[in-house]
């Protein structure tokens, strides 16, 4: 009986050891990669950020991205990229874009592997917010994990208007590219 208790004892802490070691995570980037492009009739225009900024909380399954939109960079002209910033997106008054919310579907962070999840959160374009639901792939590695989602912001939605003299050279919706590579770091 002395036996078995002895190595009952031994695995209840080994599995405590265990247990200690998995912390809740946060996991976060700052050097994110954000793209856009505009496909319309008589333009193509790209623009790029490496500047996005987020964090998932891996016990809650929730999340908060965001990008200034004076860092996205690219256009096909510096007079494109100041309209840009100054008439449509109005970055004086509306300097960032985001989208936090929630992961629907369980993702076990500690378990590498890929997977395809919905994020379910507020888009917060031009000062409007939108709520959306958006694909996103997950590739979990040991130490960190990737993100990469492709989807379409229609400018109507968040009250960005295009000028008559130029609706066709700017596209009627955006489609926006993510892609991180988010590192843990232990709640303090």
């Amino acid at each position: 009986m002395n036996i078995f208790l002895t190595i009952l004892s031994i695995l209840i802490s080994w599995a405590i050891a265990d247990a200690q070691e998995i912390k809740p995570l946060l996991y976060h980037t700052e050097t994110g990669q954000v793209t856009f492009v505009s496909d319309a009739p008589l333009e193509l225009i790209t623009a790029e950020s490496k500047e996005l900024k987020g964090a998932v909380d891996a016990d809650k399954l929730t999340f908060a991205f965001q990008v200034d939109v004076r860092s996205l960079k690219g256009f096909n002209s510096p007079l494109q990229q100041e309209h840009f910033y100054e008439n449509y997106i109005e970055s004086e008054k509306f300097p960032v874009a985001s989208f936090s919310g929630k992961i629907i579907e369980k993702v076990d962070f500690q378990t590498p592997g890929s997977m395809v999840v919905r994020a379910k959160g507020i888009l917060k374009v031009h000062g409007v917010e939108q709520e959306r639901i958006i694909n996103c792939s997950l590739n979990i590695k040991e130490q960190s994990f990737e993100v990469t989602s492709e989807f379409v912001v229609p400018l109507s939605d968040h009250n960005i208007t295009i000028p008559r003299l130029v609706f066709q050279k700017i596209a009627e919706e955006i489609k926006v590219t993510i892609k991180a590579e988010l590192f843990p770091r232990e709640r303090k």
